[in-house]
């Protein structure tokens, strides 16, 4: 039975970065239309943002073994 509540927990903790990306994606694409001469930043930035709300999900499936 652990593992299977292992692996919801798991699932639930995927959502929070997979919505908080494809949020961070769709704000890019509309400040990129706004302005289209600060790309390069912005995609600088959207990069950033997404390795950090990548990192929840990480420390998701880590915190899934380290309270085992």
């Amino acid at each position: 039975m652990i593992g299977n509540i292992a692996t919801i927990g798991y699932g639930l903790a995927a959502i929070g970065p997979g919505i908080g990306i494809g949020m961070i994606g769709a704000k890019n694409q509309e400040a990129t239309a706004r302005q289209p001469e600060m790309a390069k930043v912005l995609r600088t930035n959207m990069f950033l943002a997404i390795a950090f709300t990548e990192a929840l999900g990480l420390i998701g499936f880590v915190a899934g073994f380290i309270f085992r």
